[in-house]
């Protein structure tokens, strides 16, 4: 996993490498500097100009940089100073102080009648750096700056910011009143959480990081986040046995459906069989068995006992996808709290679970929720507004007030294991509009209870069905754009769960 900072880890993580390192901070800049001129060269495809506009603070700093090195390479950059010069301090003018010296223009704009100036020479640029804001920006951008930075976005050249679009909250991805949309950004270490994290990723574009000579062993202890990476899905993925039969991949029961609302029952069960689960049986209300799957075995809820008596014997219980709104559905929600089999709680099942966290206590086994936004809201009594301000503080909270593994739905999907007390976050790169189709949770769902079991750790079983199911998703929209639905997702899951257990390395059980 890539570890993923705050903007106040990322100051903690520079102030330790000065410090154990002795690495001086005006270095770690001309590292810094250096890449982001290796990636506006880069996208410098026919010549022409480089803007780079530069503020007073260290990501100005790092945009001196960037220039000298540029036109030390002779190519045509010029640093844009949106900030009185006085206000350059520190690091920031040592380079600067590089910059002239080395023969480069400094162009101020500072006023109204500069910015004249500024929009002129962004429309004619090939490429624009941006440079002013960085990830200590913490109230928003208003007056001479926001007006930069709307020139910023009226540029025709590629754009490229430096470690974060300036005016996007490096904790929460929200844009601070404004905030630059960029076609790449250069970010310095380790990501930071606001470009990688929803919404801020969709203004940061592609996403490049540079070594500065922060140690890994510093950041992975120094960073309460990670990005999954394809290699962590690889290393979770079980690994099948030669000698294996049905029982030995687990026995998923999947409580579903209600009249008007049983496809979703279907489609979980479905996607637990592509997940690799070795038997399904979907139970619901009578008539269930009338939209039952190939492969799926059925039975009908007549009452909670029937509940608990199917329970027995099964390795994991997915409940909630179409299941009843009313006191049957509660019911039936009780009565999986006390099968003491691992848990998916799914749509309608949370519904039941508002006001009644604390009863997740007494299951006695793992329990993974499965929240979008509104859902999510109801079990914290917040609004759904609330949630989307930040959704990494809404994961943690949740995760830490259950006690249970927290897959917290949406673009850039969030899992935090709150089991042991531990607000530990990990984020979902894959996946896009097109899983944003009905029943695409109820998928998602079937296949963690799948993975539950078979014997994965909950959080384990979470973040891989997570990550296949985005790329699912992903494999899909090249065939199909916004065309797919959710009956189209399990067969892809299962491809893409096929090609990683046959990554090089992995090997078959014996038995």
């Amino acid at each position: 996993m890539i570890p993923v900072a705050t903007a106040a880890e990322m100051r903690a993580l520079d102030a330790a490498t000065i410090a154990d390192l002795g690495l001086p901070g005006a270095v770690l800049m001309e590292t810094a500097g250096r890449g982001v001129a290796a990636a506006a060269a880069a996208r410098l495809t026919a010549g022409g100009a480089i803007a780079v506009v530069c503020g007073s603070g260290n990501n100005g700093g790092d945009g001196f940089v960037a220039a000298r090195v540029l036109r030390a390479a002779e190519l045509d950059a010029v640093v844009h100073l949106v900030a009185p010069r006085p206000r350059v301090t520190g690091d920031a003018a040592l380079h600067l102080a590089a910059y002239e010296r080395s023969g480069g223009v400094i162009s101020e704009a500072t006023t109204a009648d500069d910015l004249i100036a500024l929009g002129e020479a962004l429309r004619a640029a090939a490429v624009v750096v941006d440079a002013v804001l960085g990830t200590g920006l913490d109230r928003a951008v208003v007056g001479h700056l926001a007006d930069v930075i709307e020139r910023i976005n009226r540029a025709p050249g590629v754009r490229i910011a430096v470690d974060i679009p300036s005016g996007l909250s490096a904790d929460t991805g929200h844009p601070l009143g404004v905030a630059v949309r960029v076609d790449h950004t250069v970010t310095m270490a380790v990501p930071k959480l606001g470009i990688v994290g929803a919404p801020g990723f969709a203004l940061a574009g592609t996403v490049e990081v540079i070594d500065i000579g922060v140690p890994r062993a510093l950041a992975d202890a120094g960073t309460r986040a990670a990005l999954i990476e394809t290699a962590d899905a690889v290393g979770w993925a079980p690994c099948a046995g030669v000698l294996d039969h049905k029982g030995r991949r687990g026995h998923l029961l999947v409580v579903a459906g209600s009249p008007g609302k049983r496809g979703a029952g279907r489609l979980a069960a479905m996607a637990a069989l592509r997940a690799g689960a070795g038997l399904c049986t979907l139970a619901g209300p009578p008539g269930a068995e009338a939209l039952a799957a190939d492969a799926v075995m059925t039975a009908e809820i007549v009452d909670a006992e029937a509940l608990r008596a199917l329970a027995a014997g099964k390795q994991a219980l997915l409940i909630g996808p179409g299941m009843p709104d009313d006191e049957v559905g509660r019911g039936w929600l009780d009565a999986a709290l006390e099968a003491g089999v691992p848990l998916v709680l799914d749509a309608t099942a949370l519904v039941h679970l508002a006001g009644r966290l604390a009863d997740l206590g007494r299951v006695g086994a793992p329990v993974v929720l499965t929240p979008h936004p509104g859902e999510a809201a109801r079990l914290l009594g917040e609004s759904t507004a609330a949630i989307e301000r930040d959704r990494m503080l809404a994961v943690r909270t949740l995760a830490l007030r259950s006690r249970a593994v927290v897959v917290l739905k949406g673009a850039r999907t969030l899992v935090c294991d709150g089991t042991l007390g531990d607000d530990f976050v990990t984020i979902n790169p894959t996946g896009g509009p097109a899983l944003a189709t009905a029943g695409s949770g109820d998928v998602l769902a079937g296949a963690i209870g799948a993975l539950l079991a078979q014997g994965l750790p909950a959080a384990t079983a979470a973040r891989l069905a997570v990550w296949v199911h985005g790329t699912a998703g992903d494999s899909l929209a090249t065939r199909l754009g916004s065309g797919v639905v959710a009956s189209d997702l399990p067969e892809a899951f299962a491809v893409a769960m096929a090609a990683l257990r046959v990554a090089p390395g992995r090997r078959p059980r014996a038995s």
